[in-house]
């Protein structure tokens, strides 16, 4: 019996070539990462805030918690947003989950023209946050820090206040379709 005197790792195999059934690696570029970000489904959430009298919105899909103590969030806003500015100067802000029925609300909050609200319920709060009725949850916040994230902006917000509306099913964002959720069986 030989006993070796050293150990030896077994050879590694060479990478296979992608087949018919195996994908290949694409060079990135914005349409790519869109459909690639498409992938992952979202919740979207409607940032809102009286402005001058008038409520002011748009709609986020890019909406992660940060923290439980202190109380965090934090949404991602494109640079060429011309609503974000105005929304960034308000002292609290609406945060808005929306529910699986609000799906042209939301494509009107991320559409440029016309009146976003439009036939929608909402209600202000008395420091001018705006809450969209029939939402999964309200929350309340204001701006904690702005950080640069590219061609957008990530903004971390302190949580002031949440309202859960238990049984009303999220709206989810997938494939640039809004689905509906089901229970795994």
């Amino acid at each position: 019996m030989v006993t070796p005197t050293h150990d030896t790792a077994p050879a590694r195999p060479a990478p296979a070539e992608p087949g018919p059934t195996e994908p290949s690696p694409t060079e990135l570029n914005a349409a790519v990462l869109r459909q690639a970000f498409g992938a992952y489904p979202t919740g979207v959430v409607a940032l809102g805030a009286l402005r001058d009298g008038e409520p002011v919105g748009l709609a986020v899909s890019s909406f992660v918690s940060i923290s439980l103590e202190p109380p965090m969030v934090a949404i991602s806003v494109a640079r060429t947003s011309t609503t974000w500015p105005r929304l960034l100067e308000a002292p609290v802000l609406g945060l808005s989950v929306l529910s699986h029925g609000q799906g042209a609300l939301c494509r009107r909050l991320a559409s440029r023209a016309g009146d976003r609200f439009e036939g929608t319920g909402r209600q202000a709060t008395a420091d001018g946050a705006v809450l969209i009725h029939g939402a999964a949850l309200w929350l309340t916040a204001r701006v904690n820090a702005v950080y640069d994230g590219g061609d957008h902006e990530i903004v971390l917000m302190e949580l002031l206040t949440s309202e859960l509306f238990p049984g009303v099913e999220p709206l989810v964002f997938h494939t640039s379709q809004f689905r509906e959720l089901s229970p795994h069986a």
